[in-house]
């Protein structure tokens, strides 16, 4: 059998396309399960195995160890929300889940950061690939985080959305960096040839001082165009940013620029530059004129918010929607079919935010987003009109799901506790269930195990741990671990097991192993009756050698009479009153006497054998028992004999 995590499923299924081969399978938690299977030409209804067994995971992301540290880490923000909207007030609320978003986003970049570092370190080509597609499902994940946190949590208004999205698009356009690299770096950068190429894209992203700076560049070498220079510098240096003033103030402000610029562009001021003639009508917002420079942006929503920078820049949450499917439209014409991406930045856009959590959920293979997105937009109480889902709420249906998946990696599944705690409808259920499951490789695991559950005072897992151990403790001959696991099991048929192991350990050692858990059993003891024999009767050995012989003699009767001890064990009990009869002080009265003659004649009746190995009864000769009977008997003869001459009376 061999485990296949890190290979793709193609490469994985065996005997695929093999002539006469077929393939089955079984699901699984996690996984499933595929085998080769031939069909005998006599019954196909009875299917025949090859031997090769292969299990192919669902949750691949789980193993790698840069996703582990998102995992990790967006652990602690999540719980730390849930704690800290018990004492949010209304009016640090929204603050303070803009801060958790952009935490959340943070943990994102750095393991983007981390994956890009992998990727371009590894020298095999298939992990080489497998990592940047990890990277690129990451840079998804962010750029739609980022526009959900844009559009949901600070549901920015008139002026400032613009702003917001001109920021969202910056952080995640690389196109125009690569650019200025190549153009700055270059031996002559005004005369390269995408000078202005690169000029038009720092307008397109309203990188005006950018801009500016090449442009002064421009203008202090070329005296031709240095006037145009100077008024497109101008125009470019009094486009209005959206800020402190009302909405109605920006809008006067930016109207008198556009027509400003209008007027320069009807005069023919830039007619002699039709590279400064194309940014004029960048600045008008051109539809045709951004669309020949289409490749400048790279993607329809960079074209969106480029457009809408130079048309509506007081565009609307309500608005946006009808602008973002025309541009997708305009900007891929003729293509029917758009990628998983589109469809959830279209779902966003169009506020949609069932929408945005299922086309996503298609987009990655594990449900780390749509489980954290959802949890904190639910925060938002934006679920409140929709709170059936799947059988429960959205919010704790996915939470569910990605929590099962931590509980299938071996290390991670302490995480999905927490996740579990914050369910209030089936996380307890889910626990419960999963924490059964959890395979105690270790004792330190089952402890952990153990601890979780304890807390959540779950009786049956903790009993179900503890009998796990125990058993494998006992197959392990650990008696002293496999007894501590069934006592805080409270498992008084198996501690009565494992007192009888105890016991024949000492019949045949001569000895008793981990002294020091029984002597300390304290009120474990009342366990069972087998138990409470085993710690009266190392009691009984501490007396004895503490020359305590009358209370030892007495603790030692009391076993036999209790009828707690074993009946194949009497014969060694009889056999410790043996040193306490020989004493030189009579230890054992008449009356005692008498019931240790009792008890010993009960045993020989009953022809019962000691506890003994095979080897040792394969060894010792059957006299032997009859002679340790008849050393008994005339042992306690004589004790008799003492006991009745010290009392001085005997009563017929």
């Amino acid at each position: 059998m061999e485990e296949l995590d890190e290979q793709p499923a193609e490469a994985v299924i065996p005997g695929l396309g093999r002539c006469g081969t077929h393939i089955g399978f079984d699901w699984g938690p996690r996984e499933f399960l595929l085998y080769e299977t031939r069909y005998p030409p006599s019954d196909k209804a009875h299917l025949e195995t090859s031997g090769q067994l292969s299990f192919l995971r669902n949750d691949e992301d789980l193993f790698s160890p840069v996703l582990r540290k998102l995992f990790n880490e967006s652990h602690g923000i999540f719980v730390g929300l849930q704690k800290s909207e018990e004492e949010a007030t209304s009016r640090t609320r929204k603050a303070d889940l803009v801060r958790v978003s952009k935490n959340y986003r943070s943990v994102l970049q750095a393991c983007m950061q981390e994956m890009h570092k992998v990727a371009s370190s590894t020298r095999d080509k298939f992990q080489s690939e497998k990592y940047s597609e990890q990277l690129s499902i990451l840079s998804a994940m962010e750029l739609c985080w980022n526009l959900c946190e844009i559009l949901f949590i600070e549901a920015a208004t008139a002026g400032s959305l613009l702003v917001l999205l001109l920021d969202w698009i910056r952080f995640h356009s690389s196109e125009i960096d690569n650019i200025a690299e190549e153009v700055l770096q270059s031996e002559s950068p005004l005369q390269h040839e995408r000078f202005w190429d690169l000029i038009t894209a720092y307008v397109l992203q309203a990188r005006m001082d950018e801009a500016r700076q090449l442009l002064a560049k421009e203008a202090a070498v070329t005296t031709s165009t240095r006037s145009m220079c100077r008024v497109l510098d101008d125009l470019l240096k009094k486009m209005p940013t959206f800020g402190s003033q009302t909405l109605t103030e920006f809008e006067l402000k930016w109207q008198h620029w556009r027509e400003e610029c209008e007027r320069h562009l009807q005069c023919g001021t830039f007619s002699s530059s039709p590279q400064m003639e194309t940014i004029c009508k960048v600045l008008l917002g051109a539809e045709d004129t951004l669309l020949e420079k289409k490749d400048l942006m790279g993607t329809w929503y960079h074209f969106l918010v480029s457009q809408l920078l130079y048309t509506h820049p007081t565009v609307t949450l309500a608005e946006i929607h009808s602008y973002a499917q025309s541009c997708l439209d305009i900007f891929s014409p003729g293509d029917s079919s758009s990628e998983p991406l589109d469809n959830v930045l279209l779902a966003a856009f169009e506020l949609d935010i069932h929408q945005v959590i299922k086309e996503f959920s298609i987009v990655t293979n594990n449900w780390w987003f749509v489980a954290h997105l959802t949890d904190l937009l639910d925060h938002c109480q934006l679920f409140q009109s929709h709170n059936l889902y799947f059988g429960s709420n959205m919010r704790e249906h996915l939470l569910l799901e990605y929590a099962s998946g931590l509980f299938s990696h071996h290390s991670l599944w302490q995480l999905g506790v927490d996740y579990f705690d914050h369910c209030p409808e089936l996380g307890r259920v889910y626990l419960e269930l999963h924490m059964e499951r959890i395979p105690l490789s270790t004792e330190k695991k089952a402890l952990k195990a153990l601890r979780i559950c304890e807390q959540r005072q779950m009786t049956e897992q903790v009993r179900s741990i503890c009998k796990t151990m125990a058993m494998q403790a006992m197959r392990n001959r650990r008696l002293g671990s496999a007894l501590s696991w069934s006592i805080r099991a409270k498992d008084a048929g198996f501690a009565t097991l494992i007192s009888d192991r105890f016991l024949k350990d000492y019949c045949e050692r001569g000895r008793f192993s981990d002294l020091d858990l029984i002597d300390n059993l304290g009120p474990a003891m009342l366990l069972s009756d087998r138990l409470t024999f085993l710690g009266k009767y190392r009691e009984f050995h501490k007396m004895y050698n503490d020359q305590q012989f009358e209370e030892a003699a007495r603790l030692l009767l009391s076993l036999m009479t209790a009828r707690i001890a074993p009946c194949t064990f009497w014969l060694t009990l009889l056999l410790d009153a043996l040193p306490l009869l020989e004493q030189q002080q009579v230890i054992f009265s008449a009356e005692q006497t008498y019931q240790l003659m009792s008890c010993l004649e009960e045993r020989t009746a009953a022809k019962l054998e000691p506890i003994q190995s095979e080897e040792s009864r394969k060894s010792q000769d059957s006299s032997i028992e009859n002679t340790k009977v008849e050393m008994l008997r005339l042992a306690l003869a004589r004790n008799l004999s003492r006991a009745i001459v010290k009392e001085g009376t005997v009563q017929v």
